[in-house]
């Protein structure tokens, strides 16, 4: 497989492609119109934060499977798009979040202590008066915090060490977890913002938070607020800033991040970047270096090197645009991933009328679970026999509602013979089959239940489907045929609900069975429908 590499990641993670056998292109800072003109020969990118995965450059990615963030956010990456288009987009959240905070942190110290301003100060050799550079102390204000995630909540711990008061704004976010770090929630933004001696900002850019700090909400913050912004560019809205600081409600401001970011990636000649922020002395300005430690860099190249080589091997991994689910927690369910899948195949292998609605009903230990990514495993088996399009747990969804196809889940804690079961419901006009299993022992998977006949079946890659009006000799003549064909059975099972009428049957064999072995044993005496499932 081949990847493109758009922004600088560390060698650990490039090494670790290569060793797994991937064709990798570095093309750090590779300007979007020479993307464009490249995309096409790529089964995946890589980005951090500048380089734009949009619908313009998707509609040139005819091969691009995966796309990685290197880092947290994915502003940067329209994952709609690429859900759209099957496109699996994974992100290493967890990676850079202690670089994240402490940058935020060393930003509140140097705004509050000028440190910044009086280091250059002395190293142009200017008015380096230690009266020209008397700060705050961060003991005993308060600190809001707007956005109480895995970074806010680090920020939140260690400003609580500094001695402040820490308040926070997130409706996401559970009181329990505010409690536990000792935070006092504020059930509105202005509560927070008429309080704060620091406001610092902890949340991802999206239609609800873009602006969320303008002229309105600075009016309402204390004067002499200091503001620190080492999330994303544009949550605070920069004209609005601008007016605040010249104006000396703002006393001072640390930002990371820009609305737009220039490419940092450029030199400085070669930038065409204007930002009146930057006239302000009391304004200090990084260049994005939230991530830019040793350690992070480390991490999120690696990490991210990993899920895109585990995603283009077709492993499971936790995606942006799936069901959140730890690296344990899919280990744990990767069994009944696969018997999903299993149940979700079966139908348009043994049938043909059309299916307008699947009920899929999680009994027992399941119940308990969060079982979206299992659904979904049931729609990429379902649909995989049917369409020519690439289906995976991304896209799987959305192409069964383009087939008018919808989806109920129904879940059951009441379980007598299992300790889980999953049961997939087919409906059509005409009627309604369903197909169960169950795993065992964490890992062998079964089949229980197929179109109402009880059976306990472990699925192979290769099972014939019989169905049969139960007489005496059918089972022999089957066994004649595919014997004399060279084909082994591996385990047959056939289960009746009552003596002389219908029975079905799962046949497992070590090997596709022809179409003329399938004809040969269509017309035994007795036999109704013979279908070769393959899982």
């Amino acid at each position: 497989m081949k990847i493109i590499v758009a922004e600088r990641i560390a060698e650990g993670g490039i090494n670790y492609l290569l060793e797994n056998g991937h064709e990798v292109d570095t093309k750090y800072g590779i300007s979007h119109e020479d993307l464009l003109e490249i995309i096409e020969n790529y089964d995946a990118i890589i980005v951090r934060s500048v380089t734009k995965v949009n619908e313009e450059l998707l509609q040139r990615a005819g091969k691009l499977k995966v796309a990685g963030r290197a880092g947290n956010g994915i502003d940067n990456i329209e994952v709609p798009a690429c859900t759209k288009r099957g496109i699996i987009v994974v992100n290493t959240p967890e990676s850079n979040i202690m670089a994240a905070a402490e940058l935020a942190i060393g930003h509140a110290f140097a705004i509050f202590r000028n440190i910044p301003q009086a280091h250059w100060a002395g190293k142009t050799q200017k008015d380096f008066r230690r009266s020209k550079f008397n700060g705050n102390e961060l003991d005993e204000k308060t600190a809001g915090i707007i956005g109480l995630g895995r970074i806010g909540a680090i920020v939140a711990t260690k400003l609580k060490g500094c001695n402040m008061k820490v308040v926070a704004y997130d409706p996401y976010i559970t009181d329990e977890k505010f409690k536990k770090l000792g935070v006092e929630r504020c059930e509105a933004l202005e509560d927070l913002l008429k309080q704060s001696d620091l406001i610092t900002l902890h949340t991802p850019k999206t239609s609800e938070t873009y602006g969320m700090i303008g002229e309105e909400q600075l009016k309402l913050c204390k004067k002499g607020v200091r503001i620190v912004n080492a999330a994303r560019g544009g949550l605070v809205n920069e004209d609005a800033l601008y007016n605040a600081m010249k104006e000396g409600h703002v006393a001072a401001a640390a930002l990371d991040v820009l609305d737009p970011e220039p490419n940092y990636d450029k030199k400085p000649e070669e930038q065409d970047y204007e930002n009146k922020l930057f006239e302000l002395d009391n304004v200090i300005i990084t260049p994005h270096l939230g991530a830019s430690t040793a350690e992070a860099n480390y991490n999120v190249g690696t990490a991210v090197s990993k899920l895109v080589s585990d995603a283009l091997k077709g492993e499971m991994v936790a995606a942006v645009n799936m069901p959140p689910m730890k690296s344990k927690d899919l280990n744990e369910m990767k069994p009944y991933l696969d018997l999903a899948e299993i149940l979700g195949k079966i139908y348009y292998q043994a049938e043909k009328e059309t299916v307008n609605k699947i009920e899929i009903v999680y009994s027992g230990e399941l119940a308990e679970q969060e079982t979206k990514i299992l659904s979904l495993s049931v729609l990429k088996g379902f649909l995989e026999i049917v369409i020519k399009e690439k289906v995976n747990y991304v896209n799987a969804e959305f192409i069964a509602k383009n087939r008018g196809i919808s989806l109920i889940e129904s879940k059951s804690s009441q379980l007598e013979k299992y300790t889980n079961l999953i049961t997939v419901k087919f409906f059509t006009k005409s009627k309604t089959l369903s197909v169960s299993g169950t795993v065992f022992a964490k890992e062998e998977i079964r089949v229980v239940d197929f179109f109402g006949y009880k059976l306990d079946f472990e699925p192979t890659p290769y099972v014939l489907a019989i169905q049969n009006i139960d007489v005496p000799g059918i089972i022999g003549q089957i066994g004649t045929i595919l014997g004399a064909s060279d084909i082994n059975i591996a385990a047959m099972q056939w289960s009746r609900n009552h003596k002389g009428e219908k029975a079905v049957a799962f046949v497992s064999v070590d090997c596709e069975v022809p179409a003329n072995v399938l004809e040969l044993i269509k017309k035994i005496n007795g036999v109704l429908k013979v279908t070769l499932l393959k899982f």
